[in-house]
């Protein structure tokens, strides 16, 4: 298996701590850097991996493609038998529910990392930067609010978390999450013994 990616994608990081937790760290070849920046041209990524060009996308050995971080650590998980998502019955469609929360979360801080950092200054929405990370900051409130979620064994949820966590210490150094959510603080902290969360913290910016 190959798994196209980037080191500062926390889309990625999710897979490789799947990856690493699930056994089958070393079955995948890593290919980075790839380009998958908005208004940047990749013509052969859009032809050969995925129209969309985005990362990650994992390549079996097949060819076949499978796009989507969840739908990746998904398919590892089924492979390693089944350990990081529920089979079936209503714990499933919690798990895809909250995932799709937390998805839709580290969507909004990229989205607003593209526009301080790609969108032509006189042309920023600062109202629809604030209202996009707002989204993702009501999100931690609500895991702050109800955090059986980040107690019991490992799972995809408590991976997406701690990546969005990761990555508001990468491009948001400044915003104070860890005061206002003393929790998702104490579960960062906790999350980070584990060898898989901390050997994929995205390098210095």
């Amino acid at each position: 298996m190959k798994l196209v990616y980037s080191p500062a994608s926390p889309f990625a990081r999710k897979i490789r701590i799947a990856a690493m937790e699930l056994g089958l760290f070393d079955k995948i070849e890593f290919i980075s850097p790839i380009k998958a920046i908005p208004v940047t041209e990749n013509e052969e990524y859009a032809r050969n991996i995925s129209p969309l060009r985005k990362i990650p996308a994992l390549i079996l050995d097949s060819g076949q493609v499978i796009v989507d971080s969840y739908v990746i650590v998904e398919y590892l998980d089924e492979l390693a038998g089944g350990k990081l998502i529920p089979a079936s019955g209503s714990a499933k469609w919690q798990a895809r529910t909250e995932h799709s929360i937390i998805q839709g979360m580290q969507d909004a801080l990229l989205l607003c990392r593209y526009e301080k950092m790609l969108r032509p200054e006189q042309y920023r929405w600062p109202e629809w930067f604030d209202d996009q990370f707002k989204r993702a900051w009501d999100g931690l409130a609500r895991y702050e609010a109800h955090p059986d979620v980040l107690n019991g064994p490992l799972d995809v949820i408590q991976i997406g978390i701690v990546c969005i966590l990761g990555y508001l210490d990468f491009r948001f150094p400044d915003c104070g999450w860890r005061k206002t959510f003393p929790k998702l603080d104490a579960f960062h902290e906790k999350m980070m013994q584990r060898e898989s969360v901390r050997t994929t913290v995205p390098p210095p910016a």
